[in-house]
């Protein structure tokens, strides 16, 4: 049985190299070529891409799926799913998680990857019952890191707990590239011994090594591989999808793609490539490895995130003490996994630790509020000194955070009854707030025919 490959391009891959611009008639190019190349699935949406389409595009997301499976007659479409953060920053009720789910499901997304940033299962209870609900096949998936307590068994555990919650398979997420070949053989197959789901495998060549970790990870029995079509492939991007499907050709774990499907789509997509690269919005070393990121456990973006803050600072003198400051952040705050909103919370932290010279001198809300248990479990105990000197002696709460949320989807329908055309757009004003109303607003205006009065 050969192994399945998940089409990360249209997703991922434009995420990762330059800032999920890519317009939906981009996105649509070479949809009907890679809907005949035999994937298991296209990832197409969820992640960046809905704020990116609001916010920068002036697009409608909803309408950008729509689009996309008018096309696909023939792939599974995936999104991207931050658990009971949905797509935005923080934690929504567990109505607006529900509602989600449902419009995700009926505009056309058939696997729903869930995650949460600190692993922590409470928070994706109410995403994976809702995907069961209404018919999609759910994915749950385990943020990767390293760390005294990220071991092996630590991930068979949670892998057991994630079978038991109702997953259709589950993926190992190492968003920061960070998964070493021999790790990679011994956790599929320790996860294939302990578990019945499918097993997929989600990485970034960040670090210059996820070929080798592929190859092992493939060795070892994993059932899904993402990769990312050549244009949009290598750098903080997936492994390249055809170079995976020449290298496994002819092999017991043969993808058989279908390889003319694979050359038109990529012959249509370089051009996408070309332009981003020539306006500036990719940055050329995000097409080159960095093996600083196996040191530090950065992700890539995260890394230029670090860097523009340096940058408005006037401080990139400071950068390498800003790298070597992460980790013991990481460690102060329990080993919580760089990721999606971690990740920019903990190298904020770092930052502001090196440049006002005390350490926690200066405090971000989300560190407070992460204190306080607001994002869920810490993975290992927090510091308790610096824990103290940010939220003294108030109580850090021990239940799942979005138990105190009230639900909020049908009073954002009668507040903006006068603009949202739908619970799609109730739904996008709940995540991105004053950034989905502007676009409603003027989409709205757009659709008005202008009457023209004639002279008497």
């Amino acid at each position: 049985m050969g192994v399945k490959i998940v089409e990360t391009a249209l997703r991922d891959g434009h995420q990762s190299l330059f800032a999920t611009r890519m317009t939906t008639d981009e996105v649509l190019l070479a949809l009907s070529e890679l809907d005949k190349v035999g994937y298991y699935a296209l990832e197409v949406w969820g992640g960046a891409t809905f704020d990116s389409c609001l916010r920068f595009l002036n697009e409608d997301p909803w309408e950008r799926l729509r689009k996309i499976k008018k096309v696909c007659k023939n792939t599974k479409l995936q999104m991207l799913f931050r658990g009971q953060n949905i797509l935005g920053y923080r934690h929504y009720a567990d109505d607006v998680v529900e509602k989600f789910v449902e419009k995700s499901i009926k505009n056309g997304i058939d696997i729903i990857r869930i995650f949460d940033a600190l692993n922590d299962i409470r928070n994706l209870e109410c995403a994976v019952k809702a995907t069961k609900k209404y018919g999609g096949e759910c994915q749950i998936a385990l943020s990767y890191t390293t760390s005294p307590v990220h071991t092996v068994e630590y991930y068979v555990e949670l892998a057991k707990e994630v079978e038991k919650l109702g997953a259709d398979s589950l993926c190992i997420k190492d968003m920061a590239g960070v998964l070493l070949p021999e790790t990679a053989y011994e956790l599929i197959t320790a996860l294939k011994k302990n578990t019945k789901l499918p097993i997929e495998l989600h990485s970034h060549c960040t670090g210059g090594l996820m070929e080798m970790t592929y190859m092992r990870a493939v060795q070892a029995g994993v059932d899904i591989i993402d990769t990312a079509l050549s244009p949009l492939a290598g750098g903080t991007s997936q492994p390249c999808t055809e170079a995976i499907n020449y290298a496994l050709r002819g092999t017991e774990y043969d993808p058989k793609l279908n390889e003319e499907m694979l050359n038109e789509a990529a012959v249509k997509l370089a051009p996408v490539k070309n332009k981003y690269l020539e306006n500036g919005m990719l940055n050329p070393k995000s097409l080159s490895c960095n093996p600083n990121i196996l040191k530090y456990q950065v992700p890539g973006g995260m890394l230029s995130n670090l860097m523009s803050q340096l940058k408005q600072q006037g401080a990139m003198d400071k950068y390498d003490e800003v790298l070597r400051e992460v980790p013991r952040v990481r460690k102060d705050m329990g080993y919580p996994p760089l990721v999606t909103p971690l990740s920019q919370m903990v190298g904020t932290q770092a930052v502001l630790n090196v440049i006002s010279g005390e350490r926690y001198k200066m405090v971000p809300k989300e560190i407070n509020e992460y204190l306080h248990g607001k994002y869920g479990k810490f993975p290992a105990p927090v510091d308790e000194e610096i824990q103290k000197k940010i939220i003294g002696d108030d109580k850090v709460i021990t239940y799942r955070p979005a138990d105190d949320l009230k639900p909020e989807f049908k009073s954002l329908k009668e507040q903006y009854k006068d603009i949202a055309k739908s619970d799609e757009d109730v739904l996008s004003i709940a995540l991105f707030g004053d950034v989905a109303i502007k676009y409603i607003k003027q989409r709205n205006e757009d659709a008005i025919p202008t009457v023209i009065k004639l002279e008497a």
